[in-house]
């Protein structure tokens, strides 16, 4: 459990930088520059992503139950993740509604996706996993859209078209990853 949490403190640490520790983090974007920046920051990233895939890994070993949901959290939890990869899909796609009204639909996607494991899974390496997804994608997505009105940001409008794409690319995501990759990946088929 503690290669996991050591991941997630690292992953979700170095995510939060602009939360917590915005002034700090534009002194190192000067000083460091934007490629050692990014370079520094991916490097903390991978790092920590590696240690939460390893760590998850050797928890589900030794699996703690904390609680067992009833199957049809199970289900729903699907639709979740199908409206969380359009949500993903919508941080990349341009003029979409999503992203005008949200501002952020990334982290809406992310807590969509954290909130509906959470349903769905009772062991305690999936609480933690999980709930630290969700309490530092509600965090961040308070702090962005705060700093989106103190900045006057708008966001261009959205358009049918970018929508369609938005959905189009996010179903597409959901389904390959739900009926190949999440089996492949993961070692659980969410669609069984």
């Amino acid at each position: 459990m503690l290669v996991l949490i050591l991941g997630l403190v690292l992953f979700l640490g170095v995510h939060s930088v602009r939360i917590f520790a915005n002034d700090w983090r534009s002194r190192q974007l000067a000083r460091l520059g934007e490629k050692g920046w990014k370079g520094l920051y991916s490097v903390i990233s991978i790092a920590g992503f590696i240690l939460i895939v390893w760590g998850f890994g050797l928890a589900r070993q030794q699996p703690v139950l904390l609680y067992v949901p009833p199957m049809w959290l199970r289900h729903l939890n699907a639709l979740f993740t199908l409206l969380a990869f359009v949500l993903i899909a919508a941080a990349h796609v341009p003029r979409n509604h999503f992203k005008a009204k949200l501002g952020h639909p990334m982290l809406a996607g992310v807590k969509i996706w954290a909130f509906g494991h959470l349903l769905a899974t009772g062991m305690l390496h999936d609480v933690l996993l999980f709930g630290a997804f969700l309490l530092w994608a509600v965090v961040d997505f308070v702090v962005c859209r705060r700093r989106d009105r103190l900045a006057g940001t708008v966001y261009p409008a959205g358009e049918i078209k970018g929508d369609v794409l938005t959905v189009f690319a996010g179903v597409l995501g959901w389904a390959v990853f739900a009926f190949v990759l999440h089996a492949w990946l993961i070692g659980v088929n969410p669609m069984r």
